[in-house]
């Protein structure tokens, strides 16, 4: 059983010969795998095992795809955001609109003419669908892309103005996600369209979920429909406590929820799959502020079986990973016995990484 038949197999409840998995790895943690396998680490995700290979062709490129040695250093990406690198991660320096008036932000256009160049992440995938699963990443979407354009606290308010500009900067911000899903599949024809937002907090929803299904459901609807037309998979990916809306993205079309961050309220992995398993498959749950970078290997290990259990108990419908991207401070032993609970051994990574050098 190749990765993508292990995925499809998974997400249509039937038997697979391991769970799929989907781990990301920050750029730390990749280069730490890498000196300790030997390989470069543009190779890590496979010499893993993982079975999905994904591209973003949205603005999360410009915070997860570009890499900077030095704290300091910045970069500026297609929607007029500057980034600079502060620690492990990209942040943002500057939003564009965060001063603009009402007739700036009506006058902001989106990148679509550079939507060509967008989709160039996404070209070297094709010599792996015929044995991957392949995705493409179209978030942030909606709100999560006000948020870079206007501040975090200026794209809460405009949800409460009901004033013209707020709102439409909104609706050109789907319109513009519809537009870029339906190019990324019309030319690499994925296995699923990666859409999201982060529209949950530690605690809960950012928003009432009467706001969001205000203002966010209905444009969210048409971008899932562009890759449910298409007789794609669609997954969403937030994180946080977002229980209450759940039920809605199963109504709109959603097939597969990301990334449970199973340590906020109402997002207990095994307890989600019990309520909403048979509508909806899942991906995350693994603990990426606690056990993954403090627990012990066996810790790890019996966590991971322990969730496994619980999310495959109806046959499929889960693919393991964690619940954000795996920290630089994280062991390697409790990566290695993340994936030996699902069923590659550290003995299998490292023969696979020693077949891998020896065809270089």
């Amino acid at each position: 059983m190749n990765s993508r038949q292990r995925v499809y197999a998974a997400l249509r409840r039937q038997p697979t010969d391991r769970p799929p998995i989907f781990m990301w790895f920050h750029p730390d943690t990749a280069a730490r795998l890498a000196r300790e396998l030997e390989i470069p680490a543009g190779s890590v995700a496979e010499v893993m095992g993982n079975d999905i290979r994904q591209a973003w062709v949205g603005n999360n490129q410009a915070m997860e795809g570009v890499t900077h040695e030095h704290d300091g250093e910045t970069h500026s990406d297609a929607w007029g955001v500057e980034w600079v690198k502060e620690g492990p991660f990209n942040q943002i320096k500057r939003s564009p609109l965060e001063h603009a008036g009402e007739r700036e932000i009506l006058r902001y256009q989106f990148p679509a003419a550079r939507i060509p160049s967008l989709l160039g992440p996404m070209e070297p995938l094709r010599r792996f669908a015929e044995t991957a699963f392949i995705g493409c990443d179209v978030s942030p979407c909606l709100f999560e892309m006000i948020c870079r354009l206007r501040g975090m606290e200026n794209a809460i308010l405009d949800l409460a103005d009901p004033s013209d500009a707020g709102r439409a900067l909104l609706t050109r911000a789907g319109a513009f996600a519809e537009a870029l899903a339906a190019a990324a599949c019309n030319r690499f024809h994925p296995d699923w369209l990666w859409t999201g937002d982060d529209v949950g907090s530690q605690q809960s929803l950012i928003m009432s979920p009467v706001c969001w299904r205000e203002l966010i459901r209905g444009p969210l609807a048409r971008i899932f429909q562009v890759g449910k037309v298409r007789g794609l998979f669609v997954a969403y990916h937030s994180c946080g406590a977002i229980r209450p809306i759940i039920p809605d993205l199963i109504e709109i079309g959603l097939d597969v929820l990301n990334p449970i961050q199973c340590n906020c309220p109402g997002m207990d992995p095994r307890e989600l799959k019990r309520e909403f398993g048979k509508r909806l498959a899942f991906m995350g749950g693994v603990d990426t502020q606690e056990l993954l970078p403090r627990g012990s290997a066996e810790d790890v290990r019996r966590a991971t079986e322990h969730l496994l259990e619980g999310m495959t108990a109806d046959g499929g419908g889960y693919i393991l990973a964690a619940s954000h991207t795996i920290p630089p401070e994280t062991p390697l032993a409790n990566i290695f016995a993340l994936y030996a609970a699902a069923g590659i051994g550290e003995a299998a990574i490292r023969d696979h990484a020693a077949d891998l050098r020896r065809r270089r």
